[in-house]
């Protein structure tokens, strides 16, 4: 398992990837549509239209991590392709909800407490 640090940002590529691309290809796909550096040690994440199928791209130390996974029955929550828009950012937190099945979109974590202790 990779772990994520809750500063670290997910991208999510807006709109169908083709599955088949390769790492290298993906790094051209963050270069030039999301316009983001693929070895920033952020998270890309990529979906096929079916919406059945991840990719994701991650940079650690000194090479590129690339991990797929295929629903068998179910769907991911993804964001349809609008005018102007390339991605669309998540947290660490939201990832595992979208990797869950969960609507990444419609939940709310707990709000952080703040006490007032003096």
């Amino acid at each position: 398992m990779i772990a994520l640090g809750e500063d670290t940002r997910v991208y999510l590529a807006v709109g169908a990837t083709d599955m088949r691309k390769s790492i290298d290809a993906l790094s051209a796909l963050v270069v030039d549509v999301l316009h983001q550096d693929p070895c920033s040690h952020q998270v890309f994440i990529f979906c096929n239209r079916g919406r059945n199928k991840l990719k994701a791209l991650l940079w650690r130390r000194n090479g590129f991590w690339l991990c797929y996974r295929r629903l068998e029955r179910e769907r991911f929550t993804w964001p349809s392709a609008v005018p102007g828009e390339v991605a669309v950012t998540l947290t660490a937190r939201e990832l595992r909800w979208l990797l869950d099945g969960l609507d990444w979109r419609r939940i709310e974590g707990h709000r952080e407490a703040h006490f007032d202790l003096f």
